[in-house]
């Protein structure tokens, strides 16, 4: 995670000593209550810009399987695919792969007096190593008429979901660390925010065809976010001993 310089505002206005004491009165005698002297304060606030970035390298992979053949006959045909098909589909079982991330697709044509089958099987992986297994297995016992496709990772939604928002709190957790620090050389303390704004929020992820394995194929497409946050929080005297200043 990164962050860049803040970008800091700060207003600072003195505060009368009729003021300071009608703050303590009303602190003692009627506690939550406002007086019309404190609601004619101004008021005192510190302006932080907070950044982060977090990477993700993504957490599926799409691989492609497909099968074909031509014969004269079309049983003939038929029964060729379908038996590769169904050797498939039992490797994917044996390795607990789900059904339902296994979709098959089939599609026959005549040309002339030729038959011509081909089917396409795509399986869902969360498990890259199970991926592997499989492949190989299918590469090692399946000859020319199957291809193997490369696999092609992405990230879910659930992982993009849960990326957005650790950036986000990540940069305000920043921005609150920044004006907790400008605080401390002014001399002040750091009461609650005010107001929260996200002003920038970047994705962006390397590319690639030819890796040399599939851990740097995956490597480069790994996702990056970014996030920058505004937030404005009240500035509070050091001595206050309200609440809100503990945040």
């Amino acid at each position: 995670m990164t962050s860049s310089q803040p970008r800091v505002f700060a207003a600072l206005v003195p505060v009368s000593s009729d003021s300071c004491g009608d703050e303590k009165l009303a602190g003692v005698g009627r506690a939550g209550k406002q007086t019309s002297a404190e609601l004619k304060i101004p008021l005192r606030e510190v302006q932080v810009t907070g950044n982060a970035e977090l990477s993700c390298p993504p957490d599926l992979a799409a691989v492609s399987i497909s099968v074909s053949s031509s014969k004269e006959s079309a049983n003939d045909v038929k029964n060729s695919v379908l038996r590769r098909v169904e050797y498939i589909l039992q490797t994917l079982r044996q390795h607990g792969v789900k059904e339902a991330d296994t979709v098959v697709t089939k599609y026959m044509q005549r040309v002339d007096d030729i038959y011509i089958m081909e089917a396409e099987v795509r399986v869902m992986f969360s498990d890259f190593d199970k991926m592997q297994s499989v492949r190989s297995v299918l590469l090692e016992k399946l000859d020319k008429s199957v291809c193997v496709g490369i696999p092609q990772f992405a990230h879910s939604p659930e992982c993009l979901s849960i990326m957005r928002r650790r950036v986000s709190v990540a940069a305000v957790e920043n921005a609150r660390l920044k004006a907790s620090e400008m605080c401390c050389i002014l001399g002040q303390g750091l009461g609650r925010p005010i107001l929260v704004r996200e002003e920038e929020s970047r994705e962006w992820s390397g590319g690639g065809d030819t890796p040399l394995m599939l851990q740097q194929r995956a490597g480069l497409i790994t996702l990056t976010v970014s996030s920058r946050m505004f937030v404005t929080f009240e500035l509070r005297h050091k001595d206050s001993r309200d609440l809100d200043s503990k945040i």
